[in-house]
């Protein structure tokens, strides 16, 4: 795309204030190709050379050659970056070697597995090498799937088919596990958190299950940058990889814009609407006809932006309107591939989608992505802004600003987002609830036996003891099996969560199920009067049928949305780490974290303008799991209180801004973190402020804050520092999650707080 052309179309624009606050222009580059150890078969050589992609890249060759070598790999690229090839090529060199071996490849979603096996297909025509390949997931007819079972040499499937479908029927798969030479897992940075943690017990179910059919496979990871590849690599595998992440494929440059909407309210220094700029963003791009998809960080969100652009383009260009949709996950399969194949064909110029089109789905050669909002970390910012410019071609992304603590950092600090080592991939090899599960799968599969912590390490035997005193397993001599009482375990794990539960959505007056929604979410988006958007549509909840995990709907055209609001409570139940930060002590210990929704707000579309408030009587949520908490010092809190200073609007102010900086520390998203203040809490007796893991048992990220925890504070007094209102706003302590509607907050003495536990002197100085 011409990018002067576009810089003068925008500044021209009525609507553009200025918003452009950083352009950051990435070189072209040639390829670096590699050599290889060993020449190839003739016939990979060939059908590589008439395909285009031969020779290799640097990076293809070396992880070829250490593959071929016997050596688990981690390739970390770019997108676009030819990575399938450094485990496609391995994979047909041993086909048309003859060896008797086999491979499973694993994707994150059902979309990326059927993209790859026509890429594996392509592959396979254009080398006449002949072989057995398909996906294995829930689409799969019953008759292909007794043919992959039987004779299956390539199985490409998604975790959540591996622990519920495959190791537990694993003697219907001796084949494929007795003759297994080659585990691919791709897209290993999604891999993070609850699913990762999953994932790493799935994987350790696999190599068991390996070991008695007599097998040592090969592990081929490839990744997204991430600041500790090797690392998280070995702890989703239990096995040590070399790292490749010298990128050698050709580049057709990127300009990256920093975009950050106009300030409406000075006095507050409240910007604009993130999703109403990326709106007007989108629409002008295509009305130009640059193919765009505009990334939202919430489902909701991706369906609003897909709306506002269809109304705006339905009164210049009708024709136009027709050719935008929004695409999320939790729609249908069949629904996903039909706007796939239609942004692919070209037949969609534009899609508003969420993250679940982040990975590297074929979708066409795009000129432009839009990021309504910073994606939480900078793997997923790489990994969406890389969805354009696939082609080779010079392309176009551009990052809107949201009203929030880190964007504004961010807008304001690009050289911290630029500049900055990726993050690290967190997950919890020891997270009860998560262990547990597979635990349980695993002696479905076969006996547990000491032996096991070769691959669950030396806590297996006090997780095994535990679930032997709930009676979940019972022991006989040195073996410990499933209990009676416990049937098929696999089907009561939801690997993306840590609750296998979900609500599923009825359209009422037609009786169709919409999508399921997750159980942790489903009190605050299906409750009594909310609306839910699916597919565009609005849709106004009936009633939520708490025991039936089902809520019901009827679609509604309302001018707004809604929001609930919930209150939150913390206990301590112990302490696992103290340390002195900084001038205070701080902690890391278990907590137990109560949520209960108990109101809702009606909201006007584009004004944000609250039409009512309801009350709501819904049930607390409570989960076990870990937390972060630091004292205040006392001479600090004495001072305040002789001058009446508000103390806890400066905890509240502080939790909220720190919540809101931690993701440039932890690869983690702004919603997997919770947060408490109290100017007293019971278990302490002290002044407090929490940061705790939203997910019950904790995936690491609190651990991650308490290491790095002095400089958090110094990143969140810079964030609440540098921004220019004058009593707090989005962009610096308010929260949109915020149960209490953001009161009380105090801007001043949060700042106040942070300078005192970093030992710097207050400024300004108390007064009243």
């Amino acid at each position: 795309m011409d990018f002067q052309e576009f810089l003068s179309s925008v500044g021209s624009a009525e609507w553009y204030k200025g918003q452009i606050v950083h352009r950051h222009s990435l070189p072209a580059r040639d390829a670096a190709p590699g050599e290889l150890d060993h020449p190839l078969h003739s016939s990979v050589e060939r059908g590589l050379r008439e395909l285009g992609s031969y020779p290799l890249y640097f990076h293809q060759a070396e992880a070829i050659n250490l593959i071929r070598g016997g050596k688990n790999v981690i390739v970390v690229t770019p997108a676009a970056s030819g990575k399938s090839l450094c485990y496609q090529v391995p994979v047909l060199q041993a086909l048309a070697e003859g060896l008797n071996g086999t491979a499973l490849y694993l994707f994150p979603t059902k979309a990326l597995a059927q993209d790859q096996l026509l890429s594996l297909i392509e592959l396979g025509q254009a080398t006449q090498i002949r072989f057995s390949a398909g996906t294995y997931d829930g689409d799969t007819p019953d008759s292909e799937r007794a043919l992959l079972r039987r004779s299956g040499q390539v199985i490409i499937t998604n975790p959540d088919m591996l622990s519920l479908g495959i190791l537990p029927n694993h003697r219907a798969w001796a084949m494929l596990l007795r003759h297994l030479k080659y585990v691919v897992i791709d897209e290993a940075h999604v891999y993070r958190g609850v699913f990762g943690s999953h994932l790493a017990h799935v994987i350790r179910r696999l190599r068991r299950l390996c070991t008695l059919y007599g097998s040592k496979p090969q592990f081929i990871l490839a990744s997204a940058t991430i600041a500790n590849p090797e690392e998280h690599a070995e702890r989703l595998t239990g096995m040590p990889h070399l790292l490749i992440d010298k990128d050698g494929s050709p580049y057709g440059g990127k300009d990256f814009l920093f975009w950050n909407p106009p300030v409406i309210g000075k006095a507050r220094s409240i910007r604009g609407s993130a999703s109403t700029e990326a709106t007007r963003l989108f629409t002008h791009l295509i009305s130009q006809g640059a193919r765009t998809v505009v990334f939202a960080r919430t489902r909701r969100l991706s369906e609003l932006i897909a709306i506002y652009s269809r109304e705006r383009l339905a009164a210049t260009s009708p024709s136009l309107a027709q050719r935008i949709r929004a695409y999320r996950a939790g729609y249908l399969p069949e629904d996903r591939r039909e706007i796939e194949h239609a942004l692919f064909q070209g037949e969609l110029l534009g899609v508003a989608a969420t993250n679940a089109l982040e990975l590297g789905i074929d979708i066409g050669d795009l000129e432009v992505t839009i990021l309504t909002g910073y994606p939480g970390t900078v793997a997923s910012t790489w990994q969406q802004a890389g969805r354009s410019g696939r082609s080779g071609q010079r392309s176009l992304s551009v990052l809107v600003a949201q009203d929030n603590p880190l964007d504004q950092f961010l807008m304001r600090h690009p050289e911290a987002f630029f500049g900055k080592p990726h993050e690290n991939a967190l997950i919890s090899l020891t997270n009860p609830y998560i262990m547990d599960a597979h635990l349980l799968c695993a002696a479905y599969e076969a006996p547990l036996t000491e032996r096991d912590k070769n691959y669950w390490g030396p806590s297996l035997p006090e997780r095994m003891a535990d679930l032997e005193r709930r009676g979940l397993l019972q022991r006989r001599a040195s073996r410990w099996y499933l209990s009676p009482s416990v049937a098929y375990p696999a089907q009561d794990v939801n690997i993306r969560s840590t609750s296998a539960d979900s609500y599923l959505l009825v359209d009422e007056e037609k009786g169709l199920i919409l999508e399921k929604v997750e159980e942790a979410a489903a009190f605050a988006q299906l409750h009594h009067g909310a609306i839910y958007l699916h597919q565009g549509d609005s849709y106004l909840v009936q009633n939520l049928d708490i025991g039936g995990h089902k809520a019901y709907v009827k679609h509604v055209q309302e001018p707004y949305y809604t929001v609930a609001s919930d209150l939150t409570d913390i206990r301590v139940l112990g302490v696992r780490s103290r340390k002195r930060a900084g001038t205070v002590n701080a902690f890391l210990g278990d907590v137990d974290v109560s949520h209960q929704v108990v109101s809702f707000k009606r909201k006007k579309h584009v004004t944000e303008e609250v039409i009512s408030e309801d009350p709501l009587d819904l049930p607390a949520r409570s989960f076990p799991t870990v937390a972060l908490w630091f004292d205040i010092p006392e001479h600090l809190i004495r001072e305040l209180s002789r001058s009446k200073r508000d103390l806890p609007g400066g905890l509240h102010a502080a939790e909220h801004a720190a919540i809101g900086v931690l993701p440039l520390f932890a690869l983690c998203d702004r919603n997997d973190i919770g947060g408490v203040s109290t100017p007293l809490h019971p278990d302490t007796g002290r002044s407090q402020v929490f940061i705790y893991d939203g997910h019950p048992g904790g995936i690491g990220i609190a651990e991650k804050g308490f290491e790095v925890l002095e400089e958090l504070w110094k990143a969140t007094l810079q964030a609440i520092s540098e921004c220019p209102c004058e009593a707090g706003c989005p962009s610096c302590i308010q929260s949109y999650k915020c149960g209490n509607n953001n009161e009380p907050l105090d801007k001043k003495v949060a700042q106040i707080i942070l300078r005192a536990c970093l030992g710097i002197d207050p400024e300004p100085r108390y007064n009243t």
